[in-house]
């Protein structure tokens, strides 16, 4: 499965929440009532933590890193790994926030089965989610793209931090840090950053998070496949869901008249296909499902 990559992501068009929304909410409390649900999530809804989307109304117009670029060009390493280095701090400091901690509630409750999401921030796990699939991956771990050698995102900060000292403290002067949803920040110059290779082989080093023009790993894929086929229900929190690799476990569950809810701030790729859609704000709208369910 491979994620597509458009020349450009601009923000998407603001809509206004749903006037019936608390109406919305009792049915999707309705829906997931005696029902086994798998829930698969964006980065909606990892925005009220502080970690950016590609496509909010409120973000700003985006040309995501294709793996084809990462491998091709050393110099493009370089700029990537030196914006990582700041970047990756902003996520691990990240919390998850009320819509995290009620999925991870529902599953404790037998509510839902699991989570499938599309986000590399973690906030699933430590909001304490366990069955859990990481269809993109994570900022946390780095591979080499050579001999497949695993290491923490933490052991490789310690060693750029040392062949890049003070680095973090000249880029804050030059003002504030814009930070992307993959870990990355926002800089325009860092030809002087230095960056590592493999301590095994020299080889390559990137983030175990699937780039634009990459395929995910089949292992998630069949994971995520087994969550759905088990599933009563599959409701869509946070997601635009225009990237294929979310999309379709969507298709999975239709095809197979398992049906659908959408939560989501404007208009998804789902919305014909869906039982139920809600237009509002993630926390606004699971909070007020909570409720209808008794918690």
């Amino acid at each position: 499965m491979v994620r597509i990559r458009e020349t450009a992501w601009t923000p998407a068009e603001r809509t206004p929440p749903d006037p019936d929304l608390p109406e919305r909410a009792d049915a999707l409390a309705e829906l997931m009532r005696g029902r086994r649900s798998v829930v698969l999530t964006g980065a909606g809804i990892s925005t009220p933590s502080g970690i950016p989307d590609y496509r909010g109304p409120d973000s700003p117009g985006r040309t995501p890193m294709t793996y084809q670029q990462f491998v091709g060009d050393p110099a493009f390493r370089r700029h990537y790994w030196a914006r990582n280095h700041l970047g990756w701090r902003h996520m691990e400091a990240a919390r998850p926030n009320a819509a995290h901690l009620l999925l991870a509630d529902w599953e404790r409750r037998g509510l839902v089965a699991g989570v499938i999401t599309q986000n590399v921030d973690l906030l699933h796990l430590k909001a304490g989610s366990r069955r859990l699939v990481d269809l993109h991956g994570t900022y946390a771990v780095v591979t080499c793209l050579d001999c497949g050698l695993r290491q923490s995102r933490w052991a490789l900060h310690e060693e750029l931090d040392r062949l890049n000292p003070g680095f973090a403290e000249r880029v804050a002067t030059r003002g504030a840090i814009e930070v992307a949803p993959d870990a990355d920040a926002v800089l325009e110059d860092t030809a002087d950053f230095r960056m590592v290779d493999c301590p095994r082989c020299g080889g390559v080093l990137k983030p175990d998070i699937v780039y634009f023009g990459e395929s995910v790993p089949a292992h998630r894929v069949l994971e995520a496949n087994a969550l759905v086929d088990g599933a009563d229900l599959v409701v869509v929190v946070g997601s635009s869901l225009t990237v294929r690799s979310g999309y379709r476990f969507v298709r999975r569950a239709v095809t197979t008249d398992t049906p659908v809810a959408v939560v989501n701030r404007g208009r998804t790729r789902a919305h014909g296909e869906a039982t139920l859609t809600i237009d509002g704000d993630c926390v606004d709208v699971l909070t007020r499902v909570d409720r209808a369910l008794g918690g």
